[in-house]
């Protein structure tokens, strides 16, 4: 598992490695990373300088406790707002980033398959990217507020946040950007989460080093490309080893030769 776990982080860096094969196209995707990013900002920025007084209004009952405890309440309280903002915010520029940018990241996802073998007949079209997007968001809303309550959990709450928001947004992620190769070959939500499961350490793997660049300054911009070439990497490495015969087709879709 711990193997199957450092193969997904090195999948991240492979596809990093994709920069040094084709640099023109993969700068490509920094421009949609930077419009999405800029997006967030704008609403990150206000909640960073208003967290302040947002943990003073939900913790009124603390007004009377002694200076100390009341701030280390009220400090503890802001830092699980935030890492519940990161894990949606997260969730929300992978979601811009990709309808954004969908004909550079489809560009970038069909170089990786040529250069893996061959590309898959189909493509995604840009409304399943949007429909796709919208569950992300709604999917990341559900982990900020699973991640908000247990923050709340006396004495290890904020750090059980933390890992959880890390965790259960880069599975997410992983799920997202490895989507584009799946509906590529027609494969339903079933067996996507079949394949998915075949490679639960490796995808959680992925995911968990995507979402940890994703929280460093920049980090998103820069990473997204790499991102989406090391999705389509690990994606095809899922349907190699897939017993399934669905999952086991060619890259190209069409059926094995008798």
């Amino acid at each position: 598992m711990i193997s199957e776990f450092a193969a997904g982080i090195g999948t991240l860096l492979r596809g990093a490695g994709f920069w040094k094969k084709r640099p023109g196209l993969m700068s490509l995707g920094l421009v949609p990373a930077l419009i999405a990013a800029a997006v967030l900002l704008a609403a990150l920025i206000p909640l960073a300088a208003f967290l302040g007084p947002i943990s003073d209004a939900v913790t009124p009952f603390a007004d009377g406790w002694a200076d100390g405890w009341r701030a280390a309440l009220r400090i503890a309280v802001s830092a699980v707002i935030l890492i519940a903002a990161l894990a949606l915010a997260a969730a929300v520029f992978t979601a811009l980033a990709l309808v954004i940018g969908d004909p550079f990241y489809q560009r970038i996802w069909r170089a990786v398959e040529e250069d893996r073998g061959s590309a898959p007949a189909g493509e995604g079209s840009f409304w399943t990217t949007v429909g796709e997007g919208l569950r992300l968001v709604i999917t990341g809303l559900l982990v900020s507020i699973l991640v908000l309550l247990v923050g709340l959990i006396p004495v290890i709450g904020g750090i059980a946040a933390a890992v959880l928001g890390v965790v259960l947004t880069g599975r997410v992620l992983a799920r997202e950007l490895t989507g584009r190769a799946f509906d590529a070959r027609d494969l339903d939500s079933q067996q996507r989460a079949a394949l998915i499961r075949g490679g639960r350490a490796r995808t959680l793997g992925f995911g968990a080093a995507t979402q940890l660049c994703f929280l460093i300054p920049l980090g998103a911009v820069l990473v997204m490309p790499a991102a989406v070439a090391g999705a389509t990497m690990m994606a095809r490495d899922l349907l190699d080893r897939s017993p399934s015969p669905t999952a086991s087709l060619p890259a190209d879709g069409a059926p094995p030769h008798a």
